[in-house]
């Protein structure tokens, strides 16, 4: 058998290996395992490519493979849970940069030939657009997500995006018909880059989780539409792999917010027109201590967990496990009511819960869980805002409105961690702090959790 061969076969076998990772990553109890495919499949595209010495010289090849897997590893150490969003948002971009560099370089190669056709040329194209929105999108998220420098849009944002859009069109035009003008090609590049960061600028941070699904999308169809112009099928199959389930579940993710994907990239979520947060909490939010939760929970029959980004940010998850024992310990029936865009990824919170050993029977869907909420006892809110904001059901002028949330105020009683009565992504003040049936205990999430967990074992 040839080298040649042996790669090919390589390459049919790691594709294969991601099919059966992508299909085992559909259900939690299998993520692990489909993890470690993906994984394989990986190992054995890099170890196929290092047989190729066609490609490039083992030595350049060792160098990115030590680099990458150094700052790879790093990253997994000291990365905390609460900056994985941001993490995401970056791997996204360096797929996307990855796959225009690889594209250009090929493309370039193939003119020096002669060997350019119509499909290298509009594989280039895609791949030079598309790569170059999410690279320097997902740097916008990245920096949006770790609020550096209040980034947000600005007066004439539109036009500005139209121009670059104009630009990339016509760029993109002239590559096809004049491939052997490479500048053309680098100018696409660049309007590109214009267009991801203009079209990330100006989306608020409630929409973010499905942003940064919608990027994860494009560094997949980046990476396949590369594949077309290097003629690399398993980099086709991988690429489209991902752009389809990104896709998806950015489709998943939009619905969850009852909002249009148009509507995500060429709007935002505004708090203008909302209701003053004076007028909606007025003297009527009552307070409360851990020792009352936990008076409360030593009666309670059946207890709902809402985790949010402040459950994150807190780092409470492994003190949320300890309260969920110490209910379970006395007979009390305890799960998690998950929604879809709570924290600032998708799955954020079932990745947080998963981290401190909580079995995913325990974790239940919007859809699961609301029905539950008027035989539940007690609520207990951890960081949680818009998802579960009934204005987004009785106020036809939030600018949530329509958005399907938790509903938590159906329960007996409704406990709600927070720092303050700061807003949400969405900016707008919620009125189920003021219901009769609330109570706020205003802390730390974890300290306020370890709290009432001290209350009951002292109970």
């Amino acid at each position: 058998m040839s080298r040649l061969d042996v790669v090919d076969a390589a390459y049919l076998v790691a594709a294969v290996l991601f099919v059966l990772g992508l299909k085992s990553l559909a259900r939690p109890r299998t993520a692990s395992r489909g993890n470690l495919l993906g994984a394989s499949a990986m190992f054995v595209a890099v170890m196929a490519t290092l047989l190729d010495r066609a490609i490039v010289d083992f030595r350049v090849l060792l160098f990115g493979l030590v680099v990458g897997a150094a700052i790879g590893v790093a990253l997994a150490l000291r990365v905390r849970m609460t900056a994985m969003p941001q993490l995401v948002a970056l791997f996204n971009g360096f797929g996307g940069g990855a796959s225009v560099l690889v594209a250009l370089a090929s493309f370039v190669e193939l003119v020096d030939l002669g060997q350019v056709d119509s499909r290298s040329s509009v594989s280039a194209v895609l791949t030079a657009l598309i790569g170059a929105v999410t690279l320097t999108g997902s740097v916008v998220a990245f920096a949006k997500l770790q609020e550096v420098g209040g980034l947000r849009g600005f007066p004439g944002l539109a036009t500005v995006r139209a121009m670059a859009a104009i630009v990339a069109v016509v760029a993109a035009v002239m590559v096809v018909a004049r491939p052997e003008d490479v500048g053309w090609l680098w100018a696409l590049v660049a309007a590109g880059a214009v267009l991801g960061v203009l079209g990330t600028l100006a989306i608020g941070g409630a929409d973010m989780p499905v942003v940064i699904a919608l990027l994860n999308s494009c560094s997949g169809v980046a990476a396949s539409t590369a594949g077309f112009v290097l003629d690399n099928p398993l980099l086709i199959i991988a690429g489209s792999l991902v752009g389809a389930s990104g896709l998806i579940l950015t489709q998943i993710m939009c619905r969850s917010m009852n909002r249009s994907l148009v509507n995500v990239v060429f709007g935002s979520l505004s708090a203008g027109g909302a209701p003053d947060a004076d007028d909606v909490y007025g003297d009527r939010v009552t307070a409360t201590s851990a020792e009352e939760v936990a008076m409360l929970l030593e009666v309670a029959e059946r207890v709902v967990i809402v985790p949010g980004y402040g459950l994150a940010v807190a780092q409470a998850q492994h003190a949320v496990r300890d309260l969920m024992r110490t209910l379970g310990n006395q007979g009390t029936e305890v799960t998690f009511g998950i929604h879809p865009v709570a924290g600032r990824m998708p799955g954020h919170m079932n990745v947080l819960l998963a981290e401190a050993e909580i079995d995913y029977e325990f974790l239940l869907d919007m859809d699961q869980v609301n029905p539950t909420f008027p035989q539940t006892d007690v609520t207990i809110v951890i960081g949680a805002n818009d998802v579960v904001n009934p204005s987004a059901r009785t106020d036809p002028d939030s600018p949530i409105a329509g958005m399907p949330i938790l509903d938590v105020d159906g329960s007996r009683t409704v406990v709600v961690i927070k720092r303050s009565l700061s807003p949400g992504f969405a900016g707008i003040p919620n009125p189920l702090f003021a219901n009769d049936g609330t109570l706020l205990l205003f802390g730390d999430g974890k300290d306020a959790v370890l709290d009432i967990v001290a209350a009951l074992l002292a109970g």
